[in-house]
């Protein structure tokens, strides 16, 4: 009598049950998601705080915003996620080094909104492209559109304050993209680059995204799920609890005083307040929707968040390894110009 045993190795999911698995977790996610707002009012109500003090309402904005934002992190770095796949930085950079200034400024900020790429992302994008023969104006184009118009910003703002000011951030954040990046361009600095980048060859290969399955691109979004979520999820609560307490804490008054449209002054302040401040579009977004609620103006809330954005300190200080301090502060300067502009036009619009 022989014992016989199986050597067969345990079956992976299919396709059908990769799909039918994500579709379950988004259907879940919608049943949670609608029901945060009564759970979180049950838990702060349940605890030992006058129900009228500033304590309770930061607490209330506390409690239902961070799984709120966490939720709608997730799901938007996911679905981004998948868009993702179709993209790689080696065909970007091919996709622009075949357009001219003007057609490429507009073409590589738009790009910039659907290839996200992080601060850290910013030098090795920046050589490639250059060395790909891509025109500098298009190359700033690209990398100032790919923070600012950061798809999970968008689609934070969406959900979080309304589409009208998500539309305005897109179709303004495009516009300083676009329009910086033709203004460097025109002036003709390729000589203020390091030595070393502009004697650099390209030499990358494109990745074969074309022939990802359904399967592949669903990986690609938990990827990007563990990636962007990993990193950015501490900086969200960060910028929640920044939030709760402007929300439960600071006079309306006051707010309305400091970052209001009457003042000419708002607008710069805003600006140099954002700079220095390290945070993504993600971890912002809390801060921006307290600061709008308190009746801060929206063009100094935007210009805030822009900078914040645009004009990383981390993302300045990467990109010296490439550029020198002259074009640097030809960079900050007129994407500075930029952001001031739009908050100047929308204090002036919406007073």
């Amino acid at each position: 009598m022989s014992l016989h045993l199986s050597a067969e190795h345990p079956r992976t999911p299919g396709a059908a049950a990769w799909i039918g698995g994500t579709v379950a977790a988004i259907v879940a996610w919608f049943a949670i998601y609608w029901q945060l707002e009564s759970v979180s009012d049950w838990l702060v109500a349940r605890l030992p705080i006058a129900p009228d003090g500033h304590l309770y309402e930061a607490l209330q904005f506390f409690f239902f915003d961070t799984p709120k934002v966490l939720m709608l992190l997730a799901l938007v770095v996911f679905l981004m996620g998948l868009v993702r796949s179709f993209f790689s930085p080696e065909r970007t950079r091919a996709f622009l080094a075949g357009k001219r200034e003007g057609l490429g400024n507009v073409a590589a900020a738009t790009l910039g909104i659907v290839t996200p790429f992080c601060s850290c992302s910013a030098v090795p994008l920046f050589v490639g492209f250059v060395s790909a023969g891509v025109p500098l104006g298009v190359t700033f184009s690209f990398l100032i559109a790919s923070p600012m118009i950061n798809e999970v910003a968008l689609g934070l703002l969406f959900a979080l304050v309304g589409w009208q000011v998500a539309l305005i951030y897109l179709v303004f954040g495009l516009a300083v993209a676009i329009v910086a990046g033709a203004v460097i361009g025109r002036l003709h600095l390729e000589g203020w680059l390091e030595p070393w980048v502009r004697a650099l060859r390209a030499g990358a290969v494109d990745l074969p995204i074309d022939r990802l399955s359904a399967v592949e691109r669903i990986h690609a979004g938990i990827e990007a799920l563990r990636d962007i979520f990993g990193r950015v999820w501490l900086w969200l609560i960060l910028g929640i609890a920044a939030g709760a307490f402007i929300h439960g804490f600071v006079p309306a008054d006051m707010l309305r005083a400091v970052m209001g449209a009457r003042h000419w002054w708002a607008v710069p302040a805003a600006v140099l307040i954002g700079v220095p401040i390290y945070s993504n579009a993600a971890g912002i977004i809390p801060v921006v929707t307290a600061l709008l609620g308190k009746g801060a103006a929206l063009g100094t809330v935007l210009a805030f968040m822009m900078a914040v954005t645009a004009l990383s300190a981390p993302e300045t200080i990467i990109l010296r390894k490439v550029l020198s301090l002259r074009l640097i502060a030809v960079f900050v300067g007129v994407v500075t110009v930029g952001i001031m502009a739009v908050g100047f036009l929308f204090n002036a619009l919406f007073t």
